[in-house]
């Protein structure tokens, strides 16, 4: 295996674990990693389309309809009729909504400090240098076609 696999490898098992460890602290208070960055995509676009929605996040538009019923059945959020497309439905937060993506937000920022804490300031700005680098050699070859 090349060191650069075993680097990638090792990045994808540790953002696993980080995302497990965040979703858990959240779950703690009735939320969902998933659940909450739908809520934050929601209260940033609103009123926004669930198609909208769906582009935005990257999902298939059925996964986000079933997720938006859940948090309207939950008193998250609330769907109505669009003036432009009666047949499209906007998607809004109640205000339950955006208390819920308040707490959450408060929640997964304490556990990120937490996991982070190991790190003095310069190696966070290092990891974040670094993972800067990753990420424009990403989008250069999401540019280039090479996915």
């Amino acid at each position: 295996m090349s060191r650069e696999s075993a680097v990638g490898l090792r990045y994808l098992e540790l953002a696993y674990r980080v995302r497990r460890s965040v979703d858990e602290h959240l779950s703690a208070d009735g939320m969902s990693l998933a659940r909450l960055k739908l809520l934050q995509a929601i209260d940033r676009l609103e009123p926004v389309n669930q198609t909208g929605l769906a582009g935005e996040l990257g999902l298939a538009a059925r996964s986000v309809t079933q997720a938006v019923e859940a948090l309207e059945r939950d008193g998250l959020v609330r769907r109505a009729a669009s003036p432009a497309d009666r047949r499209a439905k906007l998607v809004s937060l109640t205000p339950a909504g955006a208390a819920a993506a308040e707490a959450g937000a408060a929640a997964g920022e304490r556990a990120l400090r937490r996991i982070f804490q190991v790190l003095d300031a310069g190696q966070r700005t290092a990891l974040a240098e670094l993972l800067d680098v990753v990420e424009a050699g990403l989008a250069t070859d999401e540019a280039a076609g090479k996915n």
